[in-house]
């Protein structure tokens, strides 16, 4: 329980920029300090071994992350991780529970989300952003991940009080 409090200070810190510039790394430290004395700390104390296929899974995941609009391509990320394409691949699915495909397209679905919940873009506009060719394969697919069309769900979350200031309490 006490770690589930420690990352909802971390959320509640991103309402404030200055206080989580100053507050959030120690937000994070305490976070990842749980998790290693937690009964998954051994797995957690791997991402920080260089020669660990987990950190080499990190290293693209963090890549992924960062450029996850830009079209990717297994091989690079295999690189990227130092390993073979099919090694990667088993790996990333291993740490993840998810192919890198899939992990970007998660991204990709929650950023174009956010962007149109808080920043309050429209859904074509935010499918492009986040990478989309097709406003009408992105709608499936946001469809298929939260169970509703784009609008529909957007307009759920804003009933349920979250707006473009945050949530409303």
């Amino acid at each position: 329980m006490s770690i589930i409090n420690a990352i909802i200070r971390l959320i509640e810190l991103m309402k404030e920029p200055g206080d989580a510039e100053l507050l959030a790394p120690r937000v994070v430290d305490e976070i990842v300090i749980r998790l290693l004395r937690s009964p998954i700390g051994a797995r957690v104390a791997q991402l920080g071994l260089a020669e660990s296929g987990v950190h080499g899974v990190m290293k693209a995941a963090s890549w992924l992350r960062k450029n996850f609009s830009e079209p990717m391509k297994v091989e690079d990320l295999a690189q990227l991780a130092n390993m073979s394409a099919s090694s990667f691949h088993q790996h990333f699915k291993s740490v993840t529970s998810m192919s890198p495909l899939q992990y970007q397209k998660v991204l990709r679905l929650q950023e174009a989300r956010r962007l149109m919940l808080f920043k309050v873009m429209d859904t074509g506009t935010a499918s492009w952003q986040v990478g989309y060719q097709s406003p009408s394969q992105f709608s499936r697919e946001y469809g298929r991940f939260f169970g509703d069309a784009p609008s529909k769900d957007i307009a759920r979350l804003r009933e349920q009080g979250f707006t473009a200031e945050g949530v409303s309490r």
